[in-house]
């Protein structure tokens, strides 16, 4: 069966507005605005922990219908300070979340989430459910203990051989028992070229696995040290951490998303983000809409994401299909 597509990304857009907010404890996070003003307002979540917003991200939305605002959390992208790992955790950046909605004037919003995006809106829609109008979910990680494993213990190891060797090579073999644990701890290092190298190392390895196909350009991306160490630094952190989450916390949680429309995307060939947590997430929230897209993996630039990222937005916002 060929699958094809014909729903693409909205035209490039630029910001209506731009600024930084001041949220506290050092941090200041950069935020944008598109689409039209006293449309239906909405977030936007990026991936990491420590990615960053880029100007594809604008365009997943009908800037008539919508009133988009997206933001670099904290530590990554034009935030400041950068790359910063103090005053950084999940509950923070959901009251950050927050902080924003207050400033926009907004009543609610949609949450619009992917990979950790979708974990982060999660956890905002389970502690502000009446601040949340819907949610559209991609590559839904839960943060739990098999999730976790999966992807720095065993699991996209043996789909991502070559890559894993690499990733795991750069780590002496005393220490790879706990690969999270080395990699931090060469990633706050004192010497800068140690920290590179991890940085590199460990950005690579995520670029490896958010792809159904080889995908150069995303891998020179993922190499940038602007990118690189932002993310690794962060995400090293947040996974040593747990996610400042208890465990199966956001599945256990899932009642309080009740009443709440929302839709998921997921590629069934995600190596990353494994289906397995979004099938896990419908069973405990009947309500939501999960969508199989069945020649994708985990990126939000592969044809069939785009589609329906663009077809939820679009349907949430009352257009016809």
């Amino acid at each position: 069966m060929t699958l094809s597509y014909d729903r693409t990304l909205y035209p490039e857009i630029e910001p209506y507005e731009t600024g930084m907010l001041d949220v506290g404890e050092g941090h200041s996070l950069y935020y944008e605005r598109v689409g039209t003003p006293g449309a239906k307002p909405a977030v936007f979540l990026h991936g990491g922990p420590g990615g960053g917003m880029a100007p594809s991200h604008r365009r997943q939305w009908d800037p008539a219908l919508y009133d988009v605002l997206l933001f670099d959390q904290r530590g990554c992208g034009k935030s400041l300070p950068f790359a910063a790992i103090e005053n950084n955790d999940t509950w923070r950046i959901v009251e950050d979340i927050e902080r924003l909605r207050e400033m926009c004037r907004h009543e609610t919003w949609q949450v619009f989430g992917g990979s950790w995006g979708a974990t982060l809106a999660l956890a905002y829609a389970e502690k502000y459910p009446e601040r949340t109008s819907d949610l559209v979910l991609r590559g839904v990680f839960l943060a739990r203990r098999q999730e976790k494993g999966w992807l720095y213990r065993y699991g996209a190891s043996e789909i991502m051989a070559e890559q894993w060797d690499k990733f795991s090579g750069h780590i002496p073999e005393a220490e790879r028992s706990d690969l999270v644990r080395a990699y931090y701890a060469r990633l706050t290092s004192d010497d800068e070229a140690t920290r590179l190298a991890a940085a590199k190392q460990w950005s690579l390895w995520e670029g490896s696995v958010a792809t159904l196909l080889p995908n150069e350009g995303l891998m020179e991306e993922f190499a940038d040290p602007s990118k690189a160490v932002p993310f690794a630094r962060i995400c090293a952190r947040f996974f040593l951490e747990d996610f400042f989450l208890e465990e199966s916390q956001l599945l256990n949680d899932a009642h309080k998303l009740k009443g709440i429309p929302g839709i998921i995307v997921q590629g069934r060939h995600d190596i990353c983000t494994p289906p397995g947590a979004a099938w896990a997430l419908k069973k405990a929230w009947p309500e939501v809409d999960l969508r199989i897209v069945h020649d994708a993996g985990h990126s939000a630039s592969e044809p069939g994401i785009i589609d329906g990222l663009v077809r939820a937005t679009d349907e949430l916002a009352g257009k016809a299909p």
